[in-house]
C-alpha cells in the first residue's frame, strides 16, 4: 500500500517540513519577494498576512485598506495591503498575491510569552487554497501542487 506522501509527490505536489510550536501552532518558512521569514501556518486564516515591521524587510508596497483585521484576540486592527508579491514555500510557488498587513505585536507577544519565536506573519487558506494544500498533522508535513 503506497503512503500519503508516495501517492501526492505522483500527483505533483511539493513536500514542506512543518514544526510545531510549543503554543500548538505549525510553523513555517517562506520566503517573500525574496526574503526568507517564519509564518504561523493558519488555515483559520482568511488571508495571508505580515506585520507591519516586516513592509521593508519584504520589499512590500503597502497601501492603506478600509478593511478591519480581527483575530488572535484583537478586534479592529488598522490594515494595509499589498499586491503583486511573490510567495515561495518549498518549491510551490506564486506571484500577484495579496498579503494584509497589520500589527502583528499581540500574536508575537503571546509567542515569546509561551517561549516560542516571533514570527513575519501567517500563512492563510488564501494561500492554501491556491496552492491546494494538504496537511499531514500526524507527519507534520504540508503538501502543495506545483
Amino acid at each position: 500500500m503506497e503512503t500519503l506522501q508516495q501517492f501526492l509527490e505522483q500527483k505533483d505536489y511539493t513536500k514542506i517540513k512543518l514544526h510545531l510550536t510549543k503554543t500548538n501552532h505549525f510553523e513555517i518558512k517562506a520566503t517573500i519577494n525574496g526574503k526568507k521569514g517564519l509564518f504561523i501556518l493558519d488555515t483559520g486564516a482568511s488571508s495571508s498576512c505580515v506585520g507591519f515591521e516586516g513592509i521593508e524587510t519584504f520589499k512590500l508596497q503597502a497601501e492603506d485598506s478600509l478593511i478591519k483585521a480581527a483575530g488572535a484576540g484583537a478586534i479592529d486592527m488598522e490594515t494595509k495591503t499589498s499586491k503583486k508579491n511573490i510567495v515561495k514555500i518549498g518549491k510551490w510557488s506564486s506571484n500577484k498575491v495579496v498579503l494584509v498587513l497589520f500589527n502583528l505585536t499581540h500574536v508575537n507577544t503571546a509567542l515569546i510569552n509561551h517561549n516560542s519565536k516571533p514570527v513575519d506573519g501567517i500563512i492563510g487558506a488564501d494561500i492554501l487554497k491556491k496552492a491546494k494544500a494538504i496537511i499531514d498533522y500526524e507527519k507534520k508535513y504540508l503538501y502543495l501542487k506545483l
